[in-house]
């Protein structure tokens, strides 16, 4: 961006760079690094002369303030935030100089009256929008958690004072000193928007709370050590506390000990990096053996955490416990942040590290800023160049009254005379003059106009509350305006950041498709009426889930049902509870006939297929303890629904214990056993998962049976990988694969081959050395596992549906047809962000996509990266040579380059698979544009220093869409403040959790989305909205409308005060400059507020520049409002100048009429107010009427608004005329007579009302008649032919101006997914795809559709590796295998042995 000069840069220096916040908002240094007491007292030092702990070592409260405003601060700041407009400083010294009797023109208190209420009613509106945010803040802040207490157990660690806050001072304090919250007033807290740390609402997910939680004996004089409940904001630094299953997370939290095997906790992080997917964290070894109240509370158990400064990185800490004069170090593995939710974990006892401002959480969001709309920004210099005009116009006044008086005054003009005096000369009244002309013509900056824009702006906030268009029956949502004084804004947006999770995405994994053998199944969509087959379901014991029945996730009771095994359980139902299951009636035929008929070959295809997805991958299975049913409990939702489908199909995971898996299948009675051999976990590199298993005999030997090797992964890897041969069923894979991806779903390929016996031998050996060995462990291992993972047979691939939010493709597409760009941010993974991308219309199915990664040591630099993606793909934008970007370092970076990654520099190459060709030539210049993906590492870098920002912008401006994948809050926030500064545009942020509010605050507009997961987001946003799908209206309609309405409302309000001012300047002309009313005083008082207020209310209330539905069709509409077109300085200036050549008109016309001879026909000199009158008269009716002339739709308010004031003008006139000096004095009593008796009167309005307006007509005819606009044509044929099909005229004009034929579908948009959208045979056609181009190695492919969210060395992966054999020995039986006793598996200890009737035994 270039850098501004002169006046422009000064103006921002001084004035629109000027932040409240720096003011107010304490800029605090990280903490310092800390040690925290376990059972034992301070050491001395901490603690100065007067016993008292320093401050240094106070920790902040667990108190988390997101609002603006203290009592304190409120009055200060608010009217600091007010008198940054330079208008309310200049009425502010205007009503200041009245107060002096020299220049009092009327009451001083009535002066500064309108100031004040201007202040009080923005003050108000703060102040209520304000306490909401203190509302929100208390529900967090009460919020309960279970901390230890009882039996004289104290912590030592010294909390800093909670904050005071607005509503602390308003309402009644809960538990005043105390650290208990009864459970009503906890209740009542709840009943408020949820804050965004707490995640899920609290009656959707109530479980059982388990036994042993609360341990609370009040019999006792000395209650033993027990679990009791205190507020969040009173949890302090060294507490222990008692996290259960769904529970939020308070604080920041060293882990103890869990319910679970190994010590695991399973987490959902979706708040703060967006991942779906559960994470581990495992306890810290050396505090394994505190599971109890009692053990916590033993003196005995002394020890010390030692942590680091806190910071905000959400991937780093540093933390060690320091016990028995041992040190064991800590991590973010062994830490569960504030904002993440407890998850598959019964419980977990952990030691408070970092409290409120200290936790990564709140470290990560910005203090709640002081939005400003970019039309009130752009309002300041408009205001200011008024301002400067002002000025001019009373030096010029004082100027010409001092050269006139000293001219007048030797030649004893007589209304100087005595004019010799101290206070009154010549010298001086030049001064006086020059002071009584700033109040003269102070209308010029019209203070009305902020009195309006408030209310104007209300009015527009309620427009968006009962908009029934964007209301949610679902949650009984409406949308709502959270700030008023932004909607302008909503109107002139260019770029759009979204977050994925939740925001366009519902959090759910839908099994679509899949591909067996090279025939398609469809997914059969649940119909209408769901709710009885449900029902039914849980009723009916016989249903089997082979055929895809439904099952339900509780009993109509609800009581627990009794269960001993998985095995027992009559039927599988969804994970997480969704009532969806995978249904396909060829399906459930094919799998029938394959049942009743050994020799079937769909007995062998559909077995291996299936067998891999219920057997290959890290699920648990149990029962759940309220419907019995059999529940998968998945870190990752991918796999949740792949094993899911497996079990709809009738291939049921029953369960695993220890290296044995069990599986029922619709080919046999009863459940198979299988030995798990070994797994080779995912990652994001090898992008594939293998298990190696063995089929157990009923006899408990396995040796009779084949070495299974089942993989799933990305199609390039696994069909690279493929056995020769076999070639239809790889192309008609890859043409189902292409067909999956164009519908937006995520892919993976499933393969298997046997190995022989020894084979396997030789090579568990060379995997068990890989596993044992110190120097590049990962790449030996990589290297023994892609040994073993060849000559696969392809079976298929599946597709899952990340489901999307209703509408999000059609809104995202619509978005982009109104010229915006859209950039998502998301902490998911790059597969994924590339796959949601896809599905919701943001990346085009011919789009080339740039990945720019962050790398290790010797990896392509990211600076080379991005100037290499715009020599490439962009030679003609002139990036190179950009005098800010450093060319050179394109080669001193290949020069640099260690052998291993100068291999993988440039030029980039094609990639073959080896079966049959992925990407054509050429496939990166094909046509559809290019989509820049930046994952976090590499944003890490861009975002370093001012060369890596400019080059980054400019690589992204050129880019139809950005992606940013595995991005902090932080990051999030800074790429807002990147795009927000460096193109000076207006920016919108949207998202749905704690994660995304750094981002809602940086942006200029902030939405969050208040789902059915709770309001994450919306206590940091200016708009809240139920549903993506509803931005397109809220930006498309009521911004559009808002902005053109408020832009069209500015330009008139300053126009018909130029008109009223220009004719009291005149005026100066004729009374030697001296600064006197032309009019009388009362006209000129009230035309702001009854003269000409109607008519520019009306159209910021009523105007429409064109109907909803024809916005919402045609989104190209938006570029009006994007482009700044409604409002700026060209316009400004146009209306400025017709005022002023108006009032000329008007003054001059009626001036030289009346100073005729014939003016009176009594023979007396014609008086001043006389023909002012007619002035004001005349003024009055051409503002109205041209305020008229220039709204778009007249109803029947608009008529009402420009006509009352001319009624209400003409009426004070013959009414204030009539009023005797025996009421009180008037200067114009008895006008009536000579101004309404006057031919001059009437002449004279007619030809002052036409000839002023006449220009303004006869330009708006000829461009409505000669060049009109796209809105004038839209507005015109919608009159002619109400009903006429919008999208496609307005298509079909276009297509024939192009010289194309025309089509009668001119938009193509992404194929929705369907039941029917997909034949079930081969798929023979294959869609024009583009490239991706991954600029770290220099590789293109093309995407299929690939993704794949599982944690990476998680808990379940090495849980599993831990429990593996990687032998041959026979199977011991399983009763006498010893219980681990996990949470999850403890059912499955008994024999999974179908029971059989008494006859058969």
């Amino acid at each position: 961006m270039p850098k501004r000069r002169g006046f422009a840069a000064w103006y921002d220096r001084l004035i629109s760079s000027f932040s409240i916040e720096d003011l107010f908002v304490r800029k605090r240094p990280p903490g310092p690094p800390r040690t925290i007491f376990i059972n034992e007292p301070l050491p001395d030092s901490y603690y100065d002369k007067k016993r008292r702990v320093l401050k240094e070592h106070q920790y902040n409260s667990n108190q988390v303030i997101t609002s603006k405003y203290t009592l304190v601060t409120f009055l200060p700041r608010n009217i600091l935030e007010q008198f940054r407009r330079i208008a309310n400083v200049f009425f502010l010294f205007i009503a200041i100089l009245q107060f002096f009797p020299k220049f009092s023109t009327i009451s001083p208190g009535l002066v500064i009256l309108p100031l004040l209420v201007v202040v009080a009613m923005t003050a108000t509106k703060d102040s209520y929008e304000d306490i909401k945010r203190h509302q929100s803040d208390r529900v967090v802040n009460f919020s309960e958690v279970r901390v230890l207490e009882g039996a004289g157990y104290v912590n030592h660690n010294a909390m800093a004072p909670k904050s005071r806050t607005f509503v602390r001072a308003l309402t009644r304090r809960i538990g005043r000193g105390k650290r208990t919250a009864t459970g009503n007033q906890s209740k009542q807290a709840l009943a408020n928007p949820a804050p965004p740390e707490v995640l899920e609402e609290k009656g959707a997910h109530q479980v059982p709370e388990p036994q042993d939680v609360d341990s609370d004996d009040d019999s006792a004089a000395v209650p033993r050590p027990h679990w009791g409940r205190t507020t969040w904001e009173d949890l302090h630094v060294g507490d222990f506390v008692k996290i259960v299953d769904h529970e939020n997370i308070p604080a920041d939290i060293l882990i103890c000990a869990t319910s679970e095997d190994e010590n695991v906790a399973f987490v959902e992080t979706k708040n703060l990096d967006g991942e779906t997917n559960l994470k581990s964290r495992n306890a810290v070894p050396a505090l394994t053996h505190l599971r109890t109240a009692v053990a916590c509370a033993d003196a005995k158990n002394v020890f010390e955490v030692e942590c680091g400064r806190p910071e905000a990185s959400m991937h780093n800490l540093t933390a060690a416990v320091a016990i028995n004069g041992e040190r064991h170090p800590a991590d973010m593995q062994t830490t569960l942040l504030r904002g993440t939710v407890l998850r598959n974990t019964a419980w977990v006892i952990g030691i408070v590290m970092y409290t409120g401002l200290d936790t990564k959480l709140v470290l990560n969001a910005g203090g709640t800023p002081s939005k400003r709309s970019k039309v009130e920004r752009q309002m300041n210099p408009m205001v200011l160049a008024n301002l400067v005009l002002l000025t001019v116009m009373a030096v010029a006044c004082g100027i010409v009254d001092t050269i006139l008086e000293h001219h007048y005054y030797p030649k004893q003009a007589p209304w100087l005379f005595r004019d010799n005096r101290g206070g009154d000369n010549p010298s001086i009244n030049g001064v006086i003059t020059l002071a009584f002309a700033f109040i003269t013509f102070q209308n010029v900056i019209p203070i009305s106009l902020y009195i309006s824009i408030e209310a104007v702006r209300s009015c527009q906030a309620a427009f968006i509350y009962f908009d029934s268009e964007m209301y949610y029956k679902k949650t009984d949502s409406p949308a709502l305006a959270r700030t008023f004084t932004i909607a302008d804004d909503l109107g002139q947006i260019e770029y759009i950041f979204s977050d994925k999770t939740g925001t366009l995405t519902q959090n759910m994994m839908v099994f679509r498709r899949a591909s067996v053998g090279g025939t398609t199944y469809v997914d059969e969509e649940l119909e209408e009426g769901t709710a009885e087959v449900i029902a039914e379901a849980i009723k009916s014991p016989n249903l089997s889930t082979a055929s895809g029945d439904i099952a339900s996730s509780g009993s109509d009771t609800g009581a627990p049902q009794e269960t001993t095994s998985p095995a027992e359980a009559e039927r599988v139902q969804p994970s997480g509870g969704e009532v969806r299951h995978f249904r396909s009636s060829r399906l459930s035929r094919e799998m029938e006939a394959a049942a009743a008929d050994p020799r079937s070959p769909d007995r062998d295809r559909h077995g291996h297929f299936w067998t891999t997805l219920a057997l290959c991958h890290t699920v648990l299975a149990g029962n759940n303890p309220k419907s019995g049913l059999l529940e998968y409990k998945a870190q990752s939702p991918d796999e949740a629904a792949l094993v899911q489908a497996a079990a709809d199909v009738g291939f049921e995971f029953r369960g695993r214990d220890r290296d044995v898996l069990f599986l029922r299948t619709p080919f046999a009675r009863e459940p198979l056993r299988f030995r798990l051999l070994n797994i080779l976990e995912f990652s994001s590199t090898r992008k594939r998962m293998s298990a190696l298993v063995r089929q157990i005999g009923e006899d408990g030997q396995s040796e009779t049976n084949p070495i299974l090797l089942l993989c799933k992964g990305a199609d390039n890897v696994i069909f690279e990988r493929l056995a020769p041969g076999g070639e239809e069923l790889k192309e008609m894979t890859e043409e189902h694969l292409d067909s999956f991806a164009h519908e937006g779903l995520r892919t993976l390929t499933v393969a298997y081959r046997v190995v022989p016996d020894d084979e396997y031998n030789s090579w568990v050996g060379r995997y068990q050395n890989a596993l044992a060995s110190v120097d590049d462990k990962e790449s030996e291992v990589e290297r023994v596992s892609n040994e073993i993972e060849q000559n696969l047979l392809l079976l298929g691939a599946t597709a899952i549906e990340d489901k999307l939010q209703d509408g999000v493709p059609e809104a995202i597409a619509d978005l982009k047809r109104a010229g915006i760009k859209i950039w998502v941010l998301t902490g998911d993974k790059l597969e994924t962000a590339i796959a949601i991308g896809h599905s919701t219309n943001l990346i085009g199915r011919e789009a080339n996509i740039i990945i720019i990664r962050g790398g290790g040591e010797g990896a392509t630099s990211i600076y080379t990266q991005m100037l290499r993606a715009a020599e490439e793909y962009f030679p003609d934008s002139d990036v190179v040579n950009d005098p800010e970007v450093n060319a050179e370092a394109l080669a001193r970076d290949t020069e640099n380059a260690t052998p291993r990654s100068n291999a993988q520099l440039y030029p980039l190459r094609r990639v073959s698979s080896g079966v049959s060709s992925l990407v054509g030539s050429q496939n990166g210049q094909r046509p559809g544009g290019y989509v820049l993906v930046i994952d976090g590492l590499a944003l890490t870098d861009a975002l370093s220093d001012e060369p890596h920002k400019h080059l980054l912008l400019r690589l992204s401006m050129l880019c139809e869409a950005v992606v940013c994948c595995r991005v902090s809050p932080k990051q999030k926030a800074l790429v807002v403040h990147l795009v927000k500064d460096g193109l000076d545009t207006v920016t919108l942020a949207i998202g749905d959790g704690a994660n995304d509010v750094s981002m809602i605050q940086a942006a200029d507009v902030g939405v969050g989305i208040s789902g059915e997961e709770g309001m994450q987001a919306v206590n940091s946003s200016d708009y809240a909205i139920a549903q993506f799908r509803f931005l397109k209206r809220l930006l498309l309609v009521h911004g559009h409308w808002s902005y053109a309405r408020n832009g069209n409302m500015i330009n008139n309000f300053f126009y018909k005060n130029v008109i009223c001012i220009g004719v009291l300047w005149w005026f100066m002309i004729y009374c030697a400059w001296s600064s006197t009313y032309v009019f009388e005083y009362t006209y000129l008082l009230f035309w702001n507020s009854f003269w000409t207020l109607c008519p520019v209310i009306a159209i910021g209330l009523f105007d429409r520049i064109v109907d909803d539905h024809a916005l919402m069709a045609l989104p190209e509409l938006y570029r009006y409002g994007r482009e700044g077109k409604w409002f700026g300085v060209k316009l400004f200036t146009v209306f400025m100048m017709e005022g002023v050549v108006q009032s000329a008109i008007i003054f001059f016309v009626l001036v030289y009429a009346y100073f005729s001879t014939s003016a009176r026909n009594d023979g007396f000199d014609v008086a001043r107010y006389e023909f002012s009158t007619t002035m004001i008269i005349s003024a009055a009716i051409v503002a109205n009427l041209f305020n008229g002339l220039n709204t778009r739709v007249w109803t029947g308010w608009v008529f009402f608004s420009v006509f009352i004031g001319i009624i209400l003008i003409w009426a004070y006139t013959a009414l204030y005329s009539l009023i005797s000096p025996g009421w009180f004095s008037t200067p114009i009593y008895g006008y009536d007579h000579y101004l309404f008796h006057s031919p001059l009167f009437w002449f004279g309005l007619p030809i002052t009302i036409v000839l002023p307006l006449l220009p303004r007509y006869l330009y708006m005819a000829w461009s409505f008649g000669f060049q009109p606009n796209d809105l004038d044509i839209l507005n015109w044929n919608y009159k002619v032919k109400p009903n006429m099909d919008l999208i496609r005229e307005a298509y079909l004009h276009h297509e024939v101006e192009a010289g194309r034929t025309p089509s009668p579908s001119p938009m193509t948009p992404v194929t929705p997914v369907t039941p029917h959208s997909t034949a079930t045979g081969p798929c023979r056609r294959r869609s024009l795809q583009g490239s991706q181009i991954d600029m770290s190695t220099g590789v293109r492919s093309q995407s299929r559709g690939y993704s794949f969210a599982h944690e990476e060395g998680g808990a379940a992966m090495r849980r599993m590796q831990s429990n593996l054999s990687g032998v041959l020995s026979p199977l011991a039986p399983i009763g006498e295998r010893r219980s681990r006793g996990t949470a999850l598996l403890r059912s499955i200890r008994s024999p999974l042995r179908r029971k059989q009737p008494a006859g058969e035994q």
